[in-house]
């Protein structure tokens, strides 16, 4: 079949006629629930256990985070949160990486990544995060246990609200990653291997 046979077909399935120009994409339905933050949270750590995920809520970050790294090495983000929680100067915590090369030799080094996260969706369980000087995605994906530190007031209640915030991602950022649970797949043989692309292991702790 010819590719104006093809064209052809196309436009008449859609009602339209050669040279006739496509209709306005119909405008965006955000719809955002009426969630209280005490129910967010409580999502937010029961999605994340769902997904093989270790989560905590509490306001002593700095020692939830210093039993999970009792004897490991790690790297901080240098995301301000982390400092004011007192994470980066505990034992073993290495921070303020901004060479590219020492930092990705760190983070295929260390044993436990320690990042923030812009945001997290209550419904999913998931961090978002922006790539940025403050929160480099390696720290994130490269080290083989990933410990993400998120004040309460940052979990939104999904995507929709997400993007309602920010519209544009690429306009403030080079990469926004989602991320759901500990890394897995199960494209070999349909068995479910953890750790394959990402972190194998995620502790999600948030500040209250």
């Amino acid at each position: 079949m010819s590719r104006d046979n093809v064209l052809h077909k196309i436009r008449t399935a859609l009602g339209r006629g050669a040279g006739q120009a496509a209709p306005d994409p119909p405008a965006a339905r955000i719809r955002i629930p009426l969630v209280s933050m005490d129910a967010r949270v409580a999502s937010m750590l029961e999605r994340v256990r769902a997904l093989a995920g270790e989560a905590v809520a509490t306001d002593d970050a700095r020692a939830f985070v210093a039993e999970a790294i009792a004897g490991k090495t790690a790297l901080a983000s240098n995301a301000p949160l982390l400092a004011e929680c007192g994470i980066t100067s505990l034992p073993g915590v290495r921070s303020g990486i901004t060479d590219r090369e020492e930092l990705r030799e760190l983070c295929a080094a260390v044993d436990v990544g320690i990042t923030s996260a812009d945001y997290a969706l209550a419904d999913t369980g998931t961090l978002v995060m922006l790539a940025s000087p403050q929160e480099a995605r390696m720290i994130s994906l490269l080290p083989p246990a990933h410990i993400a530190v998120v004040p309460r007031e940052r979990i939104l209640t999904g995507l929709d609200e997400l993007f309602s915030l920010l519209p544009n991602p690429a306009e403030s950022t080079s990469s926004m990653v989602l991320i759901t649970g500990p890394s897995r797949t199960a494209d070999i043989e349909q068995i479910l291997v953890r750790g394959v692309h990402g972190p194998g292991l995620l502790s999600v702790v948030v500040v209250v």
